[in-house]
C-alpha cells in the first residue's frame, strides 16, 4: 500500500502571504470589514483562472488584491501566518518559507519597518506553537520600478539572521527585465539572503536562464518551463538550483492544460532539483501533500521518488542544519516503514 504523503517530512518553499489564506478566513474577515468578495471567492470552488492571456492575469491579480483587502490589523497577520502553519503542518512540513511584499499591507499597519516587525513576530509565534520551522522571502513586485525592489532589498537585508532569509520577485515575468533588478538582488545577496526569483512560468526557458544569468538566482519561484531547454536543464543540475515547481498552480493559471502535462519527469530525470509547492491555495484549491499526490497519481512517482522529492525541497530551502537534519532522517523513516 502507498505511504501517506501528508506524513513524508518535507520543506515548503514557494508559498505566497495572502495565497495561503483558508477560504472560511477569507468570507469572515470579508464580512467583518464589510468587503464585498466577488462569486469565484465565495463559491467554494477554486475559481477558474487562465493567467496565459492579459486579460487572464489581471483577473487573477484583482481576486488577489481583493482577498489581501482584508487583512488589516496585526491580529489579521498573526491569523493568517498560525494557520498558514497549521496547514502545513497538516501536510508534514517541518519547514516554511512565506513569500510577503510588504508595501501591500505597510499603509494600514504604519509602514514597512512596523510590517515586516509584525510579520516576524507572528511568524516567530507561529512557528513555535506549532512546531514548524518558518522563515520568510521577502518580494519584490517585477511591475513595479526597480528602485522599490532596492528598498526592499535593503529592507530585508535588515531582518537577514532575524527570520528573513531571502529575497524574491513575484508577479507575472512577462513584463519587467530580470536584470532591471540586477541591483536589488546584489544588495540582498551581499546581506546574506538567498537569491529567488519567479521565472519560467508565463514566460519560457529564457525567462529562467536570465534569472540565472542577471540575478545569480540559487533558486527559481516555478522554473518549469526550464524544461523546454535540455541544455538550461543540464546547468540547473549541475549548479544545484532548486526550483519551486508548484503543480496545480500551473495547471490552474493555464501553464499547462492538465497535470500530466505538468513536466515533473523531465526535471527530475535530468537532475534538476525541486521543491514542490503550492503557491496560492486560496486560489487553487490544494496544498502542500496534495503536490506529492499529483506527482504520484499523474507522474507516476513511486514512495523512493516522492521520499527524493521531500530531500531536494529540504536540501533546498534555507532552514538550520538541525531543522535540515531531522527532516531528512524523517524522510528516511517514512521510506522505511
Amino acid at each position: 500500500m502507498a505511504r501517506d504523503v501528508s506524513l513524508l517530512p518535507k520543506a515548503h518553499l514557494h508559498l505566497h502571504f495572502t495565497g495561503s489564506m483558508r477560504p472560511a478566513t477569507l468570507l469572515e474577515l470579508a464580512e467583518k470589514y464589510g468587503v464585498h468578495l466577488p462569486e469565484a471567492l465565495t463559491s467554494g470552488e477554486p475559481p477558474s483562472l487562465r493567467a496565459t492571456d492579459e486579460r487572464g492575469w489581471f483577473r487573477f491579480q484583482r481576486l488577489y488584491d481583493i482577498a489581501r483587502s482584508v487583512l488589516r490589523t496585526p491580529e489579521d497577520i498573526r491569523r493568517l501566518v498560525r494557520e498558514a502553519a497549521e496547514e502545513d503542518a497538516r501536510d508534514g512540513s517541518g519547514w516554511l518559507e512565506i513569500q510577503v511584499d510588504p508595501t501591500s499591507y505597510a499603509p494600514r499597519l504604519g509602514g514597512l519597518i512596523p510590517t515586516m516587525e509584525i510579520i516576524l513576530d507572528a511568524v516567530e509565534t507561529a512557528s513555535r506553537d506549532t512546531g514548524v520551522g518558518m522563515a520568510v522571502v521577502v518580494a519584490a513586485n517585477r511591475t513595479k520600478h526597480p528602485l522599490d525592489a532596492r528598498t526592499l532589498a535593503r529592507l530585508a537585508v535588515r531582518y537577514a539572521g532575524h527570520g528573513v532569509v531571502g529575497f524574491g520577485l513575484s508577479n507575472d515575468e512577462r513584463r519587467g527585465l530580470a536584470r532591471d533588478f540586477d541591483r536589488a538582488f546584489a544588495i540582498a545577496r551581499e546581506g546574506g539572503l538567498l537569491a529567488a526569483p519567479h521565472g519560467g512560468e508565463l514566460a519560457g526557458a529564457s525567462s529562467v536562464r536570465d534569472c540565472l544569468d542577471d540575478l545569480h538566482a540559487s533558486r527559481i519561484g516555478h522554473g518549469v518551463r526550464a524544461a523546454e531547454d535540455p541544455r538550461l536543464m543540464a546547468k540547473l543540475a549541475e549548479r544545484g538550483v532548486t526550483c519551486e515547481v508548484c503543480p496545480a498552480s500551473n495547471v490552474a493559471l493555464g501553464v499547462y492544460e492538465e497535470p500530466g502535462q505538468v513536466p515533473l519527469r523531465t526535471l527530475f530525470d535530468a537532475g534538476v532539483p525541486m521543491a514542490l509547492g503550492a503557491d496560492d491555495p486560496l486560489l487553487f484549491g490544494s496544498r502542500l501533500a496534495a503536490q506529492y499526490e499529483l506527482a504520484r497519481g499523474a507522474h507516476g512517482f513511486g514512495d523512493a521518488e516522492l521520499a527524493e522529492l521531500a530531500r531536494q525541497s529540504v536540501r533546498g530551502s534555507a532552514a538550520p542544519e538541525g531543522v535540515r537534519t531531522k527532516l531528512l532522517a524523517g524522510i528516511d523513516d517514512w521510506l522505511a516503514h
